[in-house]
């Protein structure tokens, strides 16, 4: 199961115990304002690094509530911005790509949670591990692209690897301390998220902006495209494969309009052992924040009479490809999962700016699949190498369905 690593120390002084520190990358987008609030109930922890992309005005509000010792921010000219708003506060600005990483990889930190969308989480997740640190992983493109160099990574250094995305977080509750041989298969759960019910010819037909009205989850806009194509729950089953040593024909798919149960584990002898909560980002959150001991207890129980009823379904694969597509990828290794995340970031990209329509964002992801050739995804300069030649080619496919006049309509 997980490479368990060091657990950070919990020394105390006299009484007192000191405080978590902890880095946030991402810190402005839904994981990351979910993180913060979560912080602000809790007085054992001290966040002591910040980062994200270019929202400044965010990171700058964010900073003064606080007081970390340090922010990175990966476009230089938001850094620039930042360090002036932030002049005479006394926090270190730092600014790139090389910056972000260099802020995971902090000495002084115990807990470092990835929380930034996209491939562009890889080098900060990497730079991380192999600093030794604890990382609360909700990132999923980082072991979707290097699964393999992820785990090895962590296990050079010791690392310790923490999921927070709902469904891993769920899974690592329910497998601990129990043996491979004691779990038959696992279950994902997926919400099927807002067109489950609704013909793809009246999608096609729809804004983009319908999208984005997840029935259950509050998420930022690729991962909420990712749930409506179920590609989100593709990658879902590659990070599962990794975290837990599951080959992927003991990894299920159900889908579970509801979002009340996260996922389960079927045992040896044929029981069945499910995690149930809300769908509240800020759960696997405050455990992994808490972690190794147990959360604070803030939050309400789920009232089950309250929730009366719960619907499973099996995923349509016709009507979704994408989730196939990921399936794909993970059988034929290599560099086509870095292949597969990249076009689909392009694609999700294409869709929402009314570019191509909801039915061929897996048309782009099958058809850059099928042009690339799978390379061993040894180093991170290979997964790269394959990401930026799957963008490419993913932006000349979106560009030529642009030309044929078919774009999304927009509101």
């Amino acid at each position: 199961m997980y490479d368990a690593g060091s657990v950070p120390s919990r020394c105390k002084v006299g009484k007192m115990e000191p405080k978590k520190k902890l880095v946030i990358l991402g810190a402005t987008g839904s994981i990351g304002a979910s993180a913060l609030d979560v912080i602000r109930h809790r007085e054992d922890i001290r966040v002591v690094g910040l980062a994200c992309d270019a929202n400044v005005d965010a990171l700058v509000r964010a900073s003064r509530e606080f007081e970390p010792d340090t922010v990175a921010l990966s476009d230089p000219a938001a850094a620039d911005r930042a360090s002036e708003a932030l002049r005479g506060t006394g926090v270190r600005v730092l600014d790139g790509a090389d910056g972000v990483s260099a802020l995971a990889r902090s000495a002084d930190a115990d807990l470092i949670l990835n929380g930034i969308v996209g491939s562009a989480g890889l080098l900060p997740t990497i730079a991380a591990l192999e600093a030794g640190h604890t990382l609360g992983l909700a990132n999923k493109e980082s072991l979707v692209t290097a699964g393999a160099l992820v785990k090895r990574t962590a296990r050079s250094t010791g690392a310790t690897l923490l999921p927070i995305d709902s469904e891993h977080c769920s899974l690592f509750q329910c497998l601990q301390g129990r043996p491979a041989e004691a779990v038959r298969h696992i279950i994902l759960t997926a919400s099927g998220g807002p067109f489950r019910t609704r013909s793809l010819e009246e999608v096609d037909r729809l804004p983009a902006e319908e999208a984005l009205r997840h029935p259950t989850w509050n998420m930022g806009p690729r991962i909420t495209v990712d749930s409506a194509t179920l590609m989100n729950k593709g990658f879902e089953v590659i990070e599962a494969h990794w975290l837990f040593d599951m080959p992927p024909e003991r990894i299920r798919v159900v889908v579970h309009p509801q979002s009340i149960v996260h996922a389960a584990a079927v045992l040896s002898d044929g029981s069945l052992l499910a995690h149930l909560g809300p769908p509240d980002m800020r759960l696997p959150i405050e455990y992994v924040i808490s972690w190794p001991e147990p959360p604070t207890g803030r939050f309400e129980s789920l009232d089950l009479a309250a929730v009366g009823s719960v619907e499973f379904e099996e995923p349509d694969h016709e009507r979704f490809p994408c989730l196939g597509l990921a399936l794909e990828a993970l059988a034929r290794g290599g560099t086509m999962p870095a292949a597969l995340n990249a076009a689909d970031e392009v694609a999700v990209s294409a869709y929402l700016d009314g570019r191509i329509r909801f039915t061929e964002i897996p048309r782009v992801i099958s058809e850059t699949m099928a042009a690339h050739e799978p390379r061993p995804a040894e180093d991170v300069k290979q997964i790269l190498t394959a990401d930026a030649w799957a963008r490419d080619k993913a932006l000349t496919l979106a560009r030529g369905y642009g030309k044929e006049g078919q774009t999304c309509p927009t509101s």
